[in-house]
């Protein structure tokens, strides 16, 4: 039988030993789990790409003109005449001309007399009486005033508003009573079809864009559809103060946007009905990190399409790998790491959204790739904003 100090003894080896394993406990639990890093992670998966230039324009006529008054003067008539086919020469309106008419009648009237005087010298020049070379002064001066009398006229028609082509009055601005010059445009007239989107298009992007490409426009009031259109023509010399290039889009006729709306447009340069995308954050240095038991893997990769909010990748990659979104440059090879919430692309991008086509029967968005490419392009700017302010971040911490 044990004395009582041997079993003192055993008691605090037991006690010893117990605290000293819930302490390893604490310690592993505190070191692997605690102070092990967690990620943010995503999934790769097959989904439709594309990459898209973005752009804002203005719905316009492929033909129409402004109507500008010559000079600064008052309005005396002006058509009701909004919406209304209108014939090429047709009279739109006029400015107050009492002053150059006139004029032009005193013109004419000097005119009459230097032309009676001039028929009296052709007879005395005949006779003898006058010289040739006054009868030709008087000639000259004749002709000089006629000159006078037809620049006159111009001017009395210039201020006559006249239709420039055949076509509908799209827009009349100003009333009667008003001075109108030469910065004020009083009518638009033009063939109400067909119609274009003329978009502005960074200098950057410009080489990306192509005659015959596809376009989805949108707007607030179709916040539902994307709307079709295709590059038509871009201007060849961009402007250099905006930096920016004119890209005209073509609408086709049945379009529900009407002259004068704006249109966000999204120019698809290259799309791909499949393909094994990751968000571009999680791309670092052409390589992504993907989560395999519990520990960080990279695996380089080849950049594809790059869309707005995705990137085609390929490589040693499968469809359903949990890759770290965004990337995590400071982790190294094999570090153990715990993942939060991860963010489902198909569950995100796939939400049922209404058909761009006009027909009435609304189409998932997994079976339309166009409204995948007005998704992705609208949220661009929050993603760069996001992504900015993550390396703004990153770089602060850097510093500090």
């Amino acid at each position: 039988m044990p004395s009582r100090g041997a079993t003192l003894i055993i008691a605090k080896s037991v006690i010893i030993l117990v605290v000293s394993f819930f302490a390893a406990a604490g310690g592993y639990y505190y070191y692997f789990f605690l102070r092990m890093p967690t990620v943010k992670t995503s999934v790769a998966v097959l989904a439709p790409v594309a990459e898209v230039v973005m752009g804002t324009g203005v719905v316009e006529p492929v033909q129409w003109a402004k109507i500008i008054p010559y000079a600064r003067k008052r309005v005396v008539e002006l058509c009701r005449c909004e919406g209304q086919w209108i014939k090429e020469g047709q009279i739109l309106g006029r400015q107050d001309d009492a002053e150059e008419r006139a004029a032009l009648h005193e013109l004419e009237i000097h005119s009459s007399q230097l032309d009676k005087d001039l028929k009296r010298l052709d007879d005395d020049r005949r006779r003898g009486v006058v010289s040739k070379s006054e009868y030709e002064r008087h000639e000259s001066e004749l002709k000089e005033l006629n000159t006078r009398v037809v620049a006159q006229k111009d001017r009395l028609e210039a201020l006559v508003f006249r239709a420039p082509m055949d076509g509908m009055v799209l827009r009349r601005d100003g009333e009667v009573g008003e001075i109108a010059g030469p910065t004020d445009v009083l009518f638009w007239v033009g063939p109400p079809l067909p119609t274009q989107v003329v978009a502005e298009i960074n200098e950057e992007e410009i080489t990306k864009v192509a005659a015959g490409q596809k376009a989805l426009l949108r707007n607030d009031a179709f916040a539902e559809r994307a709307l079709p259109a295709q590059v038509s023509q871009i201007t060849p010399k961009g402007d250099p103060t905006r930096k920016t290039f004119r890209v005209y889009l073509r609408l086709p006729n049945d379009t529900p946007f009407r002259i004068g709306m704006t249109a966000e447009a999204n120019i698809v340069t290259r799309e791909k009905p499949a393909a094994l995308v990751v968000p571009s954050e999680s791309i670092i240095n052409n390589a992504v990190q993907v989560v395999v038991d519990g520990r960080i893997q990279r695996v380089p990769v080849t950049i594809g399409i790059r869309g707005t909010r995705f990137v085609e990748v390929s490589g040693n990659l499968s469809n359903g790998s949990i890759v770290v979104s965004p990337g995590r440059n400071e982790l190294a090879e094999r570090t153990q790491v715990k993942t939060g919430p991860s963010s489902n692309i198909a569950a995100v991008d796939r939400a049922p959204i209404p058909d761009a086509a006009t027909t009435s029967d609304p189409k998932p968005l997994e079976n339309d790739p166009d409204i995948l490419v007005v998704a992705e392009a609208m949220s661009a700017h929050i993603q760069s904003v996001v992504n900015d302010a993550r390396r703004n971040v990153n770089n602060f911490k850097t510093r500090r």
